[in-house]
């Protein structure tokens, strides 16, 4: 009680609780939870193919090698005449005709396919690109992409953060809103006893112990509700960590509650979400400067080593390179260019609108987070003053009633107000550190060790 009412002194002097010091034990959970979550792991192979992807856009500019070949056969098609036969034969018989010989035989005209029969081209390609913006462009706008995709992991961890916490905190509510109502269904229990005793001393009424059966009763029910609550507590806890359904959690409950920083350091600047906007506004920046650079002339450069011949045929003749260089310039797109230029800047005009957008929504959340905090430490320090009253009243009830004073309804109603007042406490107690979880992920304090 005494480190309940100091807390609360240092809150009304202008400070206010940031978050909870977490035991080992929430901690150990937490930690487990940002390993073995599933969404955790699915992000985590996202975010794994988006360092692939950037990966890839930086090596577009190291040389590549390949190997390629072709062969193709063909009959028909266009062809080339050569008259050979036309242009040498008449001089072949003017010379056989003064010799008096057959010695230079006659010679047939030549017809060339222009598609080879039985040809096959093989190599090794060298290729470098020399000039190329577009690589550039797609290194800078994949990086950014990657920093996208590694905050979207960090925002569902912080969230991940805070449902752990809430419902461990809610999971121990709920245990012990059960003790409460055991000890209230024990102290019912024992006044049946008394009146029971009571009745066969010929002191008490029958109504008294009917009334305690019935009071029974009802605290019987809420212990079962509490009891089926604790449960789908735990079965939810443990989806969070991937564990089995009902595997058992450790209770480790510490009401020391630290640090206390000053509010106005209370932001969203540290959120994920504003660094991903920042990123995609830069990123659409990227795509306007590339569609600018669409007439930059692209340069690349090429060896070719390798071998074509027809027939399959493979010696010195047919071994052969090639070096060579390509220049693209675009002179003219139709003024698709520009339009795609205009795009991208509205693009850009919409990301910085949605930023702005966010940021205004994101600084009423942390507010509102913060007002939270305050509205429930008020209401936790309420019901402590509450239950300090309730126990004094059913202390004062119960030796009222020994001594005849007070009636037996007197002290069921004292009896309800203490269970309801130790409820109360419990509630406002688990709320508070609720609320100082969220706080905590509105404003992004929880360290992430990634």
């Amino acid at each position: 009680m005494k480190k309940r009412i100091f807390l609360f002194v240092l809150l009304l002097n202008g400070l206010f609780v940031l978050n909870a010091q977490e035991g080992n034990q929430l901690e150990q959970y937490v930690q487990q939870g940002l390993k073995s979550n599933l969404v955790v792991q699915q992000r985590s192979i996202s975010l794994d193919n988006a360092v692939n992807a950037l990966k890839q856009a930086r090596n577009l500019y190291i040389p590549t090698f390949d190997f390629q070949a072709m062969y193709t056969t063909a009959q028909g098609g266009r062809s080339y005449e050569m008259p050979i036969g036309d242009f040498l034969n008449p001089i072949f018989n003017t010379v056989n005709d003064m010799l008096g010989t057959t010695l230079l035989p006659q010679v047939e005209n030549e017809k060339i396919n222009f598609l080879p029969k039985n040809y096959y081209d093989a190599r090794f390609r060298l290729s470098v690109p020399i000039l190329n913006m577009d690589i550039i462009h797609n290194m800078h706008i994949t990086d950014k992409q990657r920093a996208i995709k590694e905050n979207e992991l960090e925002i569902y961890e912080r969230e991940l953060v805070k449902e752990i916490k809430v419902t461990y905190y809610l999971y121990l509510s709920s245990m012990k809103a059960e003790q409460i109502y055991q000890n209230t269904l024990e102290m019912a229990e024992e006044a049946k006893r008394v009146n029971e005793k009571l009745v066969d001393a010929g002191n008490g009424l029958h109504a008294y112990v009917l009334r305690s059966e019935s009071e029974m009763e009802q605290i019987k029910t809420q212990l079962k509700t509490a009891e089926l609550q604790s449960n789908s507590l735990r079965r939810y806890f443990n989806a969070l960590l991937n564990r089995g359904e009902m595997d058992e959690i450790v209770v480790e409950d510490s009401e020391s509650i630290i640090p206390f920083v000053e509010s106005t350091t209370v932001s969203a600047k540290n959120r994920e979400e504003l660094n991903s906007l920042d990123l995609a506004v830069a990123l659409r920046e990227d795509v306007v400067k590339m569609k600018k650079h669409a007439f930059v002339p692209t340069l690349g450069g090429f060896l070719d080593l390798g071998s074509q011949a027809e027939e399959f045929r493979f010696n010195k003749n047919s071994i052969y390179y090639m070096v060579g260089v390509q220049l693209n310039i675009p002179i003219f797109q139709g003024n698709r260019n520009n339009l795609k230029i205009k795009e991208a800047k509205n693009e850009m005009e919409i990301a910085k609108l949605q930023k702005e957008y966010v940021e205004q929504q994101l600084a009423v959340s942390v507010n509102k987070a913060y007002s939270d905090v305050l509205i429930e430490k008020s209401k936790y320090e309420s019901t402590l003053k509450q239950l300090d009253m309730a126990e004094t009243y059913y202390r004062l009830i119960t030796k009222g009633y020994a001594s005849g004073v007070n009636t037996y309804l007197e002290t069921v109603d004292a009896r309800s107000q203490l269970s309801s007042a130790k409820l109360a406490a419990n509630i406002g107690y688990y709320q508070f550190l609720s609320a100082l979880a969220k706080l905590e992920r509105e404003s992004a304090s929880y360290p992430l060790n990634n």
